[in-house]
Parts: structure tokens; C-alpha cells; sequence
């Protein structure tokens, strides 16, 4: 009898296991399904992403070498198809050649929404703060002092990739705007500031130097002492703001994997 009751409680054990087995399955199985699907998913939208990237990059490069022929209309073309459908990365560097096509125009209203825009869109500081200093620089010679300070005070903060061009760019509004002891001041902070690149410095000391002689009577002389001096050596990727010294080259495109 012992070995009855062993054999029949063994196979209720049995029948307890299959019945919790049936039980869970459909729930492993859907965990498994939810699994390979979130995987395949997930490569499947890297390698859309990776292609996006690859077409803007095409893209912007051709926009590029249009700007290169002295193209701007067809340029601008090329950039505008970027802005439109690429990375984020490549929206807001897209949106910066086309507000830089615009203030070549001559139509700055226009050339400061495409910065501003390049900015909203931007990924990091690092375009973004970009765009809003090229958008600063357009509106110096026609927005009030505030206006200039409201959006070159923010990027003159610890962190920002561009805090010394940002206060150059600041110094020259104050200078503009009659504060010429104040501009004097950030001139100096800038000829021996760490973060300055040479072509900074160099034009701080020009400015100061300007400034001390007297002969710096508006913001127009300084921004074309600034133009005169040879172009700095090392500027952030992508900088080419109006009154500073032109860059070297063209702006870095990211890498062909930028997001």
C-alpha cells in the first residue's frame, strides 16, 4: 500500500507541475516574444537611424561643395532637404549654412529665424550654443544692448563651448552701446583668459588697445580691426560668426553616425 500511495502522490506532483507549466507558458512565452521583438526592434531602428544619418551627411556635403562653386541658391537647396529630414545634428548645421546664406543676402530678419531655429533643434550645447551666438552676432549692429545681452548672457555661463566668444561678443555690444569702461574690462579678462583661444586674445588686445588710443569710437571700427587680424588658429568646429576673424575652413560635419 505504501508503494501505492508513494506512485499516486508522485503523479498528483506530476499533474501539479503540468498544470503550473500550462499555466505559466503562455506568460514565458509572451515575456520571450516581448524580448525578441524589443531586440529586433531596437536594431531595426538603429539601422534607420544609421541610414538617416548617412543620407544627411550626403546631403550636407553636397551643400558643401555647392558653396564651394559659389552656389548659395543650390546650396541653400541641399540644406533645406537636410533640414528637413536628417539627424538632429545635421538639422542644426544645415539651418546655420542656411541663415549664413541669408545674412550674405543681406536679409538678417531672416538669417536670425534660421539660427534660432538651428538651435531649438540642436542635440547638445555644443550646436546649439553655436547657432545662438552666430544669431547674437547678426542682430549687433541693429538690436538694442538688452536684446544682445539677453542672448549672449546665458552662453557665457561655466560649461558652454563657446563662453569666450560669447563675452567677446558681449564686450563689443557694451562698447556699442556707450559702456566703454565695462567693455574695456571684459577685453582684458579676455587677453589672459584660459579658455580663450589665440585669435581671442588677439583681438581683445586690439580692442583694448583701440579703446586706449581713443580711436574706438563705435562698435563698427572694432569689428574691422577684429576682420584685419590673421584668423584664429583653433576655433570651435562650425564657428563662422559675422565680425570675428574668418575660420580656416568649412564647419565639421559629425560623424557619420551623429544623431
Amino acid at each position: 500500500m505504501v508503494d501505492v500511495f508513494e506512485e499516486v502522490e508522485e503523479q498528483l506532483r506530476s499533474d501539479r507541475y503540468k498544470t503550473l507549466a500550462l499555466k505559466t507558458l503562455p506568460w514565458v512565452s509572451g515575456a520571450l516574444l516581448l524580448a525578441l521583438v524589443g531586440g529586433g526592434g531596437w536594431y531595426g531602428w538603429q539601422k534607420h537611424q544609421e541610414g538617416v544619418a548617412a543620407k544627411a551627411s550626403e546631403g550636407y556635403q553636397r551643400g558643401l561643395a555647392d558653396l564651394g562653386k559659389n552656389d548659395p541658391g543650390r546650396a541653400f537647396v541641399e540644406f533645406d532637404e537636410v533640414a528637413k529630414s536628417g539627424t538632429p545634428a545635421y538639422k542644426s548645421l544645415a539651418l546655420q549654412q542656411q541663415g549664413g546664406i541669408r545674412l550674405q543676402q543681406g536679409k538678417t530678419a531672416e538669417a536670425v529665424q534660421l539660427f534660432d531655429a538651428a538651435a531649438k533643434v540642436s542635440p547638445d550645447l555644443l550646436f546649439g550654443d553655436l547657432a545662438r551666438l552666430k544669431s547674437a552676432f547678426a542682430l549687433m549692429d541693429t538690436a538694442s544692448y538688452g536684446d544682445i545681452e539677453a542672448r549672449l548672457k546665458p552662453l557665457t555661463e561655466e560649461k558652454h563651448p563657446y563662453r569666450a566668444q560669447a563675452r567677446e561678443a558681449l564686450a563689443m555690444a557694451k562698447l556699442g552701446a556707450g559702456k566703454t569702461a565695462e567693455a574695456r574690462a571684459d577685453f582684458q579678462v579676455l587677453t589672459i583668459a584660459p579658455d580663450a583661444s589665440e585669435g581671442v586674445r588677439g583681438r581683445a588686445q586690439a580692442a583694448t588697445a583701440l579703446i586706449d588710443s581713443g580711436s574706438a569710437k563705435s562698435l563698427p571700427e572694432i569689428v574691422k580691426a577684429a576682420q584685419a587680424l590673421p584668423p584664429a588658429a583653433a576655433l570651435p568646429p562650425g564657428l563662422a560668426v559675422p565680425g570675428g576673424a574668418p575660420p580656416a575652413a568649412q564647419p565639421a560635419a559629425p560623424a557619420g553616425g551623429a544623431q
